[in-house]
């Protein structure tokens, strides 16, 4: 029996003042395959568990130096406390009680019954056993969800945290893309992050808003005199990133005559400042982002294929917000948080009708889009609910003035005669419209109409059975 598989035997500390009774438990767990040590004084105890982290101790109530009770608060305090079993000669309901709302698993009195002790130190380990995996099931899905400032919890987001720490070692530049907005540099963060490089330096750069002629200075550097006004020497960005990871952003706006340069860096590991007469190994790891597809711009000549093609062999795509499912509403959370706290509003939610909104809004700015418009409800709200009318104009009107015509238009179309629908006619198209946009799924349906399922139920003239 064994309640840590793989790393080491289960440990159990036996304290018992009555030396025959310790002895004979030792005995009796020691054939069960656990490592005991025993102990017959308490406050010994209560110092053995901060050096050897046992995962159960036995113990009697009442012993010298330090009782069972006091015992068992100790252990509490430890970072990883162990599993309890308390015995007595003297037991009580209250002693019972007592020690049980403590923390103890069990409260076994004496004479002893083996069989039953035996079915005890079972049942508690393997409970033990059990809320350890739920603890680190839980961290684990905790990291899942928010990865290194990458929050998300949708199938598009957890395979590019796979994706990041499967290509994070493996030492060759990365090419990170996605749409303006959908965190391409926090990738480049996560994927610096999980590498053997993580203690080095991140260093990024936007090649785009450096002009084409100074960018060979700002990435190799240059000596002094290198050109009219290079007073003094000074390093590029590849030497500020020295046993860590360069971010080349937006590097498809790159000049293609640099573009040789940085492919001849990557096959050779060596710059040359400019200026200098001699080349500089460097130890960084490249990592680029862009938003164009430089497939295309490098069939079109745009980009060079050369390097292109050394780029590309590892890529991580980043998926654009509207594929992501119900991590819009995770993020908006995050950000409502976040922003109130930064900004000092007292805003802890988003009504039903502003998610509703926010969740049909399509962000072709991505997830900086909405912590833009989250940051700007925060700012306008006013009694700690984010309402439609504090979100941007574009996001309120969005639905109005690009679906519902079209939609009229067509249920007009359809009708028998050229009579006007009636209110309630139209309101069930809408509302079937709605449920339709949304897969058939009535909760997120109600909360884009911004009414609750009973009523959506009672408007389609339908029952709650089934609803997803």
């Amino acid at each position: 029996m064994s309640a840590n598989k793989g790393a080491r035997p289960t440990r159990v500390l036996v304290v018992e003042d009555d030396r025959g009774l310790c002895g004979l438990l030792a005995d009796e767990l020691g054939e069960q395959g656990l490592e005991v040590r025993t102990l017959t004084d308490g406050a010994l105890a209560c110092r053995e568990l901060e050096h050897w982290p046992a995962d159960l101790v036995v113990s009697d109530l009442r012993l010298p130096g330090a009782d069972g009770l006091a015992l068992l608060r100790a252990s509490r305090g430890l970072p990883v406390p162990p599993a309890f079993i308390l015995i007595t000669a003297f037991g009580t309901i209250a002693q019972a009680v007592e020690a049980l709302h403590q923390g103890a698993d069990d409260f076994l009195t004496k004479p002893l019954d083996l069989d039953h002790l035996r079915l005890s130190v079972a049942r508690t380990l393997e409970t033990r056993a059990l809320r350890e995996e739920v603890r680190r099931y839980r961290e684990r899905l905790g990291r899942d969800e928010d990865f290194h400032g990458l929050l998300g919890r949708s199938a598009p987001m957890q395979a590019l945290f796979t994706m990041v720490r499967r290509v994070a070692d493996l030492g060759g530049p990365v090419l990170i893309v996605g749409e303006s907005g959908t965190g391409k540099e926090l990738v480049a963060r996560a994927l610096h992050a999980e590498s053997d490089r993580a203690q080095g330096p991140f260093v990024a750069v936007n090649c785009a808003g450096v002009p084409g002629e100074l960018l060979e200075s700002e990435l190799f550097g240059h000596v002094a005199g290198a050109f009219t006004g290079a007073a003094g020497g000074r390093r590029g960005l590849f030497a500020a990133a020295t046993g860590g990871t360069l971010l080349l952003d937006e590097i498809g706006e790159m000049p293609l005559a640099f573009q040789a340069k940085l492919l001849r860096v990557l096959q050779d590991g060596r710059i040359r400042p400019v200026g200098a007469d001699r080349e500089t190994a460097v130890d960084v790891r490249i990592a680029a982002a862009t938003h164009r597809d430089l497939d295309e711009d490098q069939r079109a000549e745009r980009f060079r294929s050369d390097l292109y093609f050394r780029l590309e062999t590892f890529t991580l795509r980043v998926p654009p917000l509207r594929e992501r499912g119900d991590d819009l509403d995770l993020l908006a959370a995050r950000f409502v948080a976040e922003l109130a706290q930064r900004m000092e509003r007292l805003v802890e939610r988003i009504s039903p009708q502003a998610l509703g909104l926010l969740r049909t809004y399509p962000f072709p700015g991505n997830v900086r889009e909405l912590r833009n418009a989250i940051e700007r409800a925060v700012a306008f709200a006013t009694d700690g609910e984010i309402r439609p009318e504090h979100l941007p104009a574009r996001i309120r009107n969005h639905g109005r003035s690009r679906h519902i015509p079209a939609q009229w238009a067509g249920f007009a179309a359809q009708r028998a005669d050229s009579r006007p629908p009636t209110l309630d006619e139209v309101e069930r198209h809408y509302i079937r419209y709605v449920l339709e946009r949304e897969g058939g799924n009535k909760r997120r349906a109600a909360s884009v109409l911004g009414i609750g399922r009973r009523t959506l139920y009672r408007r389609l003239g339908v029952d709650g059975e089934g609803d997803q």
